[in-house]
């Protein structure tokens, strides 16, 4: 029998004070005993109940994770769904990992100029995003179809169940569903199939509380249940996506049938390295999940972090110092490996980490910080970390066997385009490409669009094994940018503070890309502010961040679940 445990709604930590503690122990994690069936971390309650349901009646971590995704397309539309695409990590009990990359791609007809004005000049963002310039063909059902295809059990159909009752018998819009629907109307009722679907006669947004029946979706999901990911990629609903995307992109070169019907999800190379005594693996380019976080994880291995704890200001140093390495090289180097040749051995070298590691001073801050020069590197200019995003979603998924699946699912922003098509709305990743296709002395930037090529990601799920080789943490999170920085504070929480996941994903937030540092607004980091100044960090001020993690953790007793406290996450349990 199914037990539903939810992570409150609750403040992050203690205010900030001047006497910086521990969090509290809540919020609460579902502990899962070894003889059960396992759990599903997620986002929202009823998505998680979605995947556990895969579990019940033996379905594998595939099939619950994308029973899970569906059905956060239902529920989250501003967060994920099958008009976007995503990253899996699927890890096995006895450590094998494959990575399926449901990363987006460009129009065949895109170029450098497909986000410059007539003056050659980057558009304004927001032109950019609600548009079909924004558009990537989607790839999350193509991920779905081919992690189904080698790790599924239960019948393709029977993982649609729980998304078309959702859809179809409808679901109760959330006080958070209803603050995205206020926050980001531009893009929710930018077509009028949204303005009815999430909106009053008066144009506001409905109430918290509001049931919210989405039959065109339901009908969507019903025709890809019975005929495959294929119908979502060919004929009818194939031109549908295409003539919404060309009917609002003013270029040539927009999105065709043939664009959608190319499209195929990707087994990558996993990127695994050693961290201590456990072996971390992650999602290699074209996400820059994996080498940043284990970048980050790398050039702190000289350090005994455990002794100076998550209350010391020499910890947040540290952890913002090889934030800006990891950064730079992130910024400069990753890319679609299709079209880059992107020197991942090079970046996750230890005797290329260990001088990049020799940069940081416990008790002084770099001055200046550029992106290093590792073996195969590729030739491109640094560039910004860009615009941060809060349309994505990850989720956890732990079953009988012990096989895990870490997914990341994303539309990009708040309701991706505002484009809709059937009943969900069409992302805008490809505004995750830089929009100057070449850096200030000419030469062509990494992450340039160009036909048929999947833009830059910072999603990071995550897999841990102990020395054994035993899986032993899965994680991931959502949050644009920030996304690796809090997928290495949970590792750096569980493996280095020994904390229980629950605690570890509660930990506040730093974030520090460049020369500057954000700290999470109303955590013990306000209260280090004037110490990090002290060591030299002279731009640090608290700014809100989008951030979401969702994780599952091996325990002596068995397996324990927990999602962030700043979300609607939850974690139900067999």
């Amino acid at each position: 029998m199914l037990r539903r445990f939810l992570v409150p709604i609750a403040p992050l930590l203690l205010g900030a004070c001047a006497t910086v503690a521990l969090p509290p122990e809540s919020p609460t994690a579902a502990h899962v005993p070894a003889e059960t069936r396992g759990l599903v971390s997620a986002a929202d309650p009823r998505a998680a109940e979605a995947g556990a349901e895969m579990l019940r009646v033996g379905g594998s971590a595939a099939d619950a994770a994308i029973a899970t995704m569906l059905a956060l397309g239902v529920v989250e539309p501003q967060s994920s769904g099958i008009g976007g695409g995503g990253f899996m990590l699927y890890g096995d009990a006895g450590g094998g990992v494959e990575t399926f990359d449901g990363r987006e791609t460009a129009p065949a007809g895109a170029d450098g100029q497909w986000f410059l004005d007539g003056q050659g000049q980057p558009l304004p963002f927001m032109t950019a995003v609600v548009s079909g310039l924004s558009v990537g063909v989607p790839g999350n059902l193509r991920l779905a179809e081919e992690a189904h295809r080698r790790h599924g059990k239960l019948p393709w159909a029977k993982l649609f169940e729980p998304a078309i009752r959702l859809a179809r018998d409808g679901w109760t819009l959330s006080e958070r569903g209803h603050e995205f629907l206020a926050d980001a109307k531009n893009r929710a009722a930018h077509q009028p199939e949204g303005l009815a679907l999430f909106y009053g006669a008066d144009g506001q947004p409905l109430p918290a509380g509001t049931r919210v029946r989405n039959t065109a979706l339901a009908e969507t999901l019903e025709q890809i249940a019975r005929k495959g990911a294929g119908w979502f990629y060919s004929g009818e609903n194939a031109a549908r996506i295409a003539g919404k995307v060309a009917a609002e992109t003013p270029r040539q070169g927009a999105m065709t049938v043939a664009d959608i019907a190319a499209y195929q999800a990707k087994v990558r190379p996993e990127v695994c390295g050693a961290y201590r005594a456990y072996r971390i693996c992650g999602m290699g380019p074209p996400s820059s999940g994996a080498t940043t976080v284990y970048a980050i994880l790398k050039q702190l291995e000289r350090f005994d972090l455990h002794t100076i704890g998550p209350r010391s200001p020499t910890f947040w140093h540290l952890f913002a110092e090889s934030q800006r390495l990891a950064y730079a090289d992130r910024d400069r180097y990753l890319a679609d490996t299709d079209f880059v040749s992107v020197p991942v051995p090079g970046l996750t070298d230890p005797a290329y980490l260990s001088r990049r590691s020799a940069l940081i001073e416990p008790g002084h801050t770099m001055q200046t910080v550029s992106a290093g020069t590792p073996s195969g590197l590729a030739l491109a200019p640094p560039q910004g970390t860009g615009p941060e995003e809060h349309g994505t979603s990850h989720f956890v998924v732990i079953d009988d066997a012990g096989d895990a699946a870490s997914y990341t699912s994303t539309v990009e922003g708040s309701f991706g385009s505002g484009i809709m098509v059937g009943g969900y709305y069409l992302n805008n990743e490809l505004t995750d490409f830089s929009f100057a296709p070449a850096g200030p002395d000419g030469r062509p930037v990494a992450n340039r669009v160009e036909g048929g090529k999947r833009p830059r990601s910072s999603m990071a799920p995550t897999l841990v094994y102990d020395a054994s080789g035993r899986l032993i943490l899965a994680v991931g999170a959502a949050g644009g940018s920030t996304i690796p920085v809090q997928v290495a504070r949970v590792l750096i929480g569980v493996l280095d503070f020994e904390l229980p996941i629950d605690q570890a994903i509660a930990l506040p937030v730093l974030f520090s890309p460049g020369d500057s540092i954000s700290v999470e607004p109303g955590t013990w980091l306000e209260a280090m502010i004037p110490q990090l100044q002290a060591l030299g960090h002279a731009r640090v001020a608290p700014r809100a961040m989008p951030l979401k993690a969702n994780g599952a953790q091996r325990t002596a007793t068995g397996w324990i679940g927990a999602a962030d406290p700043r979300s609607e996450g939850a974690v139900v349990a067999e």
